[in-house]
């Protein structure tokens, strides 16, 4: 299909609909659990147990003139981000400003999200060229939703932001992923409140809106503090509360996050 200025709902290719593979999905958790690292098996989960809500979330994105206009013009919001350069020089406290220091800070590129995907099934590369930038729209953002969810990487501020997102998505494979890492968790560190802070990232992500159709090239140049209250983010509380004592646990277990690109 040739696209012109706009696209519309009659003319688009969609993605096909999945069907629901729990064998897989729990492969890979058991991968997962054994190996936090891996972050490429989050990818696995997540495809296994998706069944049509990739479908639902593009119709809805390409529902809206924000999402038609972002596919017209073809934009590229990793190459944007990779740009450390721009983003370095923008203002103190603006969007932009804090992704740079939130990659910096934890020796991280936007490309690294990119390379464990990769290990999803290969049929995304099949996908039409609209679901497949909406797609890989949605990887790119990751860390961007972190830092306007106030959520960080440790292995707290991942699980509560999955409950986020599964909020915003309602992935079946993200909340897979919530309830068992939530289990997980807090058996390791019983008493202080995970499950409330798990609770309280889905709340956020609930009350949030929508954030794959957010226009992040526009919100960079943006105060953080704008911003959030532009797409309505609320603080995460109990997770700044407890976050302390969790980290603390795994720094003497232990535990890493997302390797770094």
């Amino acid at each position: 299909m040739t696209m012109t200025g706009s696209v519309t709902n009659t003319t688009r290719e969609r993605p096909r609909r999945k069907r629901i593979e729990p064998l897989k999905a729990i492969r890979a958790i058991r991968a997962l659990i054994a190996d936090k690292e891996d972050t490429g098996q989050v990818f696995k989960i997540i495809d296994a147990l998706s069944g049509g809500s990739d479908e639902h979330m593009f119709n809805r994105f390409m529902a809206s003139e924000a999402g038609r206009r972002i596919v017209s013009e073809r934009r590229d919001l990793i190459a944007l981000l990779n740009d450390r350069e721009r983003l370095a020089k923008l203002p103190k406290g603006t969007l932009g400003r804090a992704y740079y220091e939130f990659m910096a800070e934890e020796n991280l590129s936007a490309d690294g999200l990119v390379a464990a995907s990769e290990e999803a099934p290969r049929h995304y590369r099949d996908m039409p060229a609209e679901a497949r930038l909406f797609r890989d729209r949605l990887r790119d953002a990751h860390d961007l939703w972190h830092v306007t969810s106030g959520y960080g990487r440790d292995g707290l501020g991942e699980l509560c932001l999955l409950a986020f997102t599964y909020a915003q998505m309602r992935n079946r494979g993200v909340g897979f992923i919530v309830l068992v890492g939530a289990r997980v968790t807090s058996k390791k560190s019983p008493g202080i409140g995970i499950w409330k802070a798990v609770r309280e990232g889905y709340r956020n992500g609930k009350a949030a809106k929508w954030l794959p159709m957010a226009d992040w090239e526009s919100l960079l140049e943006k105060p953080l503090d704008e911003v959030r209250r532009e797409l309505g983010i609320l603080p995460p509380a109990t997770y700044q509360r407890i976050e302390p004592i969790t980290t603390a646990r795994e720094r003497d277990q232990g535990l890493t996050t997302r390797k770094a690109a």
